[in-house]
């Protein structure tokens, strides 16, 4: 049994330190990377030939051309960052905008102009449209108007 075995107490606590500060940085390294990579084909202002070189550039040369792409455009970087969760959180705001219109409820004076639109186009006739309009006034709700509308009395 010549072969020398490593055990735990032969790997020393400082080593175990720097090793996950080297596999953290690593980490971090390639993180960002990818964040460049990702700012590089986000910015709209550079062409495409700026967004080929600048790829070119941090993939050849990735440490120089990741610190070069930083101090050049790093300002950038966070202005880019910041306009994309303003635009990600307006349309989001806006989904729930139209969302929740379509469920609120209308209004009488609404139900009342939309019983008059369709009088005038001729869709219900002029008793249909007083029966809806007492309904829609006496507070009976415009859901329980537009249901009136089109029940018959043999039904």
């Amino acid at each position: 049994m010549s072969a020398q075995t490593y055990l735990a107490y032969d790997y020393p606590l400082l080593s175990a330190f720097w090793t996950m500060l080297w596999f953290f940085l690593w980490i971090m390294w390639f993180i960002l990377l990818f964040r460049i990579i990702v700012d590089i084909f986000r910015d709209d202002d550079m062409s495409g030939w700026g967004k080929a070189g600048w790829t070119l550039f941090v993939i050849v040369l990735p440490f120089l051309g990741v610190l070069i792409y930083v101090i050049a455009r790093g300002k950038g970087m966070g202005k880019r960052e910041i306009a994309q969760a303003r635009a990600q959180q307006e349309a989001f705001d806006s989904y729930v905008r139209e969302t929740a219109k379509g469920t609120a409820p209308t209004s009488s004076a609404d139900e009342l102009a939309k019983l008059s639109e369709m009088r005038t186009r001729g869709d219900i006739t002029e008793e249909e449209f007083r029966k809806a309009k007492e309904l829609v006034l006496s507070g009976a709700g415009p859901a329980k108007s537009s249901e009136a509308l089109h029940t018959t009395p043999g039904h």
